[in-house]
């Protein structure tokens, strides 16, 4: 576990207008501290204020409770995996089947350097009891919608090619999804994965119905 740097020192105040400021603030504080103990308990309201320099109340006024905040960590990390999975997109090129293995490993890579963020997204503790926060059902049904989509788009794009036998791609982009997923998560969870390096090669094509060659 790192040491946390201490950041207690009283924070500027922020200018008229800049209240936006403190609530990325706020936020970059949160996932420093995932990063740092891949802790999720350790995310506070104290810690959060500590280490932004502010009093714990006056982060209310931008979000009204911890899994507030934890939402907002969340959705910056789905944030980030689009783009690294938009990134991908660009750079394979026009080839339907090339394109579906960027899009598929650069979502394991992502879990594999952030796997304390890639756990948090996918559930944890800080998965509130609706009844109890402000953050809704709504808020969470909507988590990794963009990912999931680039992700049919391209199996989509293999089957009007010809390069897969999927007849029906959105339910076959579920089970892409669950066995990228379920790789991610388990890798992300042990210290020493029980299986072969090449698991990915042999699961994306099975799973995407490529045909061979």
């Amino acid at each position: 576990m790192k040491v946390t740097k201490d950041t207690s020192a009283p924070r500027t105040r922020n200018r008229r207008g800049q209240g936006g400021r403190l609530r990325e603030d706020i936020v970059d504080a949160a996932v420093a501290l995932l990063d740092e103990t891949g802790d999720e308990r350790t995310i506070t309201l104290r810690s959060i204020a500590r280490r932004v320099g502010i009093a714990a109340p006056s982060i209310y006024p931008h979000f009204s409770d911890q899994p507030s905040i934890m939402l907002a960590v969340v959705r910056r990390a789905f944030d980030e995996l689009e783009a690294a999975l938009r990134t991908a997109l660009e750079q394979a090129g026009e080839d339907p089947r090339a394109r579906l293995y960027a899009v598929c490993h650069a979502y394991l890579d992502f879990a594999r350097t952030h796997p304390e963020r890639y756990r948090t997204m996918f559930g944890g503790l800080w998965m509130p009891t609706l009844a109890d926060t402000a953050v809704t059902e709504e808020d969470l049904v909507a988590l990794g919608d963009s990912s999931l989509r680039i992700l049919s788009g391209v199996l989509a794009a293999c089957a009007d090619a010809g390069l897969s036998t999927s007849t029906d791609p959105g339910a076959d982009t579920y089970a892409l999804w669950l066995g990228l997923h379920g790789l991610a998560h388990q890798r992300s969870v042990t210290r020493v994965f029980p299986g072969p390096d090449d698991i990915g090669e042999r699961m994306i094509p099975a799973l995407a119905r490529l045909r061979e060659g």
